[in-house]
């Protein structure tokens, strides 16, 4: 499986069988997605940072919205109902996580999770390979509530996102920039990755960082 990040809480994940694309963002958030060639689009909430459909190549994929459980080709899609702040809902309302099973690997998708995990969701989410996490806090995970809700998943690969970047157009989104995070987790900033290509066979055999740089839409 290839994962690319296209930008904000954006990713690509091509498998063997269908690419999927998470939380599109709107090109006012700078991220200029292009066409999209993909099969399925998941939306974590209807915000515009994360609720864009761009034109697509091809076929309209199909765009999921709402939890509930989800098979599409041999991709199992599980959409969990979480919340957007720490008020169950009062303050930014709902929010839903996302656990992708695609070429034999467990991705969750946070979206724009505002809250550590309540016991039900540390169930359902613990032990998935791969945590795309928000990190930049604003109405999402900040850096230190990030680091809990990693040491509450237990991935193997931890992708942070939603966090300021010099291509980011909403300056007073109030996001941090990536390092904090990584201070938090007590890493060292690594260099990013264009992508990466992920199997069974070669997740690492500790917990590890992995930073990617934007990329554009390809077709």
């Amino acid at each position: 499986m290839e994962l690319t990040w296209l930008g904000h809480s954006c990713f690509r994940l091509r498998g063997k069988d269908v690419t999927l694309v998470t939380d599109p963002p709107s090109p006012s958030f700078g991220y200029s997605l292009g066409r999209l060639n993909c099969d399925v689009i998941t939306i974590s909430h209807e915000h515009p940072g994360h609720n864009f459909v761009p034109p697509t190549s091809g076929e309209a994929p199909y765009i999921i919205r709402t939890p509930g459980e989800y098979e599409i080709g041999n991709v199992l899609i599980t959409g969990l109902q979480t919340y957007h702040d720490e008020a169950r809902g009062a303050e930014f309302g709902r929010n839903t996580v996302y656990l992708i099973h695609i070429d034999d690997l467990l991705i969750c998708h946070l979206g724009d999770l505002g809250h550590v995990l309540n016991a039900r969701e540390q169930e359902e989410i613990n032990g998935c390979d791969v945590l795309l996490l928000p990190v930049g806090g604003g109405h999402s995970l900040d850096a230190k509530r990030a680091v809990e809700v990693v040491s509450q998943v237990e991935p193997q690969v931890i992708i942070p996102m939603h966090y300021a970047t010099p291509t980011l157009k909403i300056k007073d989104s109030g996001l941090d920039p990536v390092e904090k995070f990584c201070h938090e987790m007590g890493v060292e900033v690594s260099d990013p990755l264009p992508k990466i290509n992920l199997t069974r066979g070669n997740l690492p055999s500790e917990p590890q960082v992995m930073l990617l740089t934007y990329r554009g839409a390809q077709t």
